[in-house]
């Protein structure tokens, strides 16, 4: 979809991703974040517009996102909504209310606290409650079923997906808020034994606590807050079916229509950051993308290095945001993902002036 209203991301901000933050509840972890982007902009007078994403599956008690609202503060009254998946959604909702007219700026902010519970359980309540749900399949077997036909169907290796975590994580390197950062050889990862054959340790994602804060702004707002703003050019999201044996699980057409209404083809990309939290997804998903084999892909190290489950997808906007406006990309795109086996896609083509 391309917009009516310029519309560019200003701020950004994350936590420092980590494996349990046991010291912190939600509102502690996110506060200190969108205190960062609200500083950048004046403070949560100037925003027209607050939304966010998170899950109460992982905080384990409903309407939790409300006591999160204490991490924005009781004063001045707000504008606010709430999305139950990733922030990237929680995005392409202030997007939209920017688009319609209804407000000039907006703060987008996402977290997770998955720490305390069985992720790759809790995650199997996503499934079909009737077929799939009664057997207990988890995240990570479903991933496999997946990465397996993959391999049978010839168009991924063991190796690749070794090459793919090794890369992602040596990226890491370079990023302050990783979780994970570096990686042993390709030939001592496939040495591993399998968590879930096909798949082995390297190429599941890590359980994540942590957040992101974002801020949008439009027309000379955002310039007003930032000498070179992240542009949206684009923004869609589809979804392929949620019946498991209704798809061909080596593709996800929905990346390939999100990409094309958003515009990934219509110009050179220079940076992509994909929500693909098993190594083989990236395969599928880069692929679906249309990328070119130039383009320098998850420099962050991507959501195997820090995966905040309802955050990740945001961040992956968060973070070509971050390469437009220091310069170091001129056109860039993000791809958000929700539900099992790439089900559910976001894409965003962000550009500079």
């Amino acid at each position: 979809m391309s917009p009516s209203r310029d519309v560019a991301v200003v701020a950004t901000a994350q936590t420092k991703h980590r494996r349990a933050a046991t010291e912190l509840n939600e509102v502690e972890l996110i506060q200190p974040v969108i205190r960062e982007v609200l500083d950048r902009v004046g403070g949560i007078s100037e925003i027209g517009f607050t939304v966010s994403g998170s899950s109460d599956y992982l905080a384990g008690q409903a309407f939790s996102f409300v006591m999160t609202l204490d991490a924005v503060g009781a004063w001045p009254p707000i504008v606010e909504s709430h999305v139950e998946m990733d922030g990237a959604w929680a995005l392409y909702e202030a997007w939209l209310k920017i688009q319609a007219g209804h407000a000039d700026t907006a703060l987008v902010y996402s977290y997770s606290k998955a720490s305390p519970g069985d992720l790759p359980r809790v995650l199997s309540r996503q499934l079909d409650p009737y077929y799939y749900g009664p057997l207990w399949p988890d995240s990570v077997a479903v991933a496999g079923l997946q990465a397996r036909a993959m391999l049978d169907a010839g168009t991924i290796t063991e190796r690749e997906m070794a090459e793919i975590a090794h890369r992602n994580r040596e990226a890491a390197r370079s990023n302050p808020y990783a979780q994970l950062q570096g990686s042993a050889p390709v030939d001592e990862l496939l040495g591993t034994e399998h968590l879930s054959d096909p798949l082995h340790v390297h190429d599941c994602p890590p359980i994540t606590d942590g957040g992101v804060a974002v801020v949008l702004a439009a027309g000379d707002r955002a310039r007003e807050w930032s000498d070179r703003p992240a542009w949206i050019r684009g923004i869609d999201h589809r979804v392929d079916s949620h019946n498991l044996g209704a798809r061909d699980l080596t593709r996800a057409p929905s990346v390939a229509l999100a990409a094309a209404r958003a515009g990934v083809a219509d110009g050179t990309v220079d940076v992509a950051e994909l929500h693909a939290p098993f190594t083989h997804q990236e395969k599928i998903v880069r692929t679906e993308l249309g990328l070119a084999d130039d383009v320098d892909v998850n420099p962050s190290g991507g959501p195997l290095a820090a995966n905040p489950m309802m955050a990740a997808g945001l961040i992956r906007i968060a973070e070509v945001a971050q390469r437009i406006t220091d310069g170091s990309a001129d056109r860039g795109v993000a791809q958000a993902t929700s539900g099992h086996v790439l089900q559910q896609n976001l894409v965003a083509v962000l550009e500079g002036e």
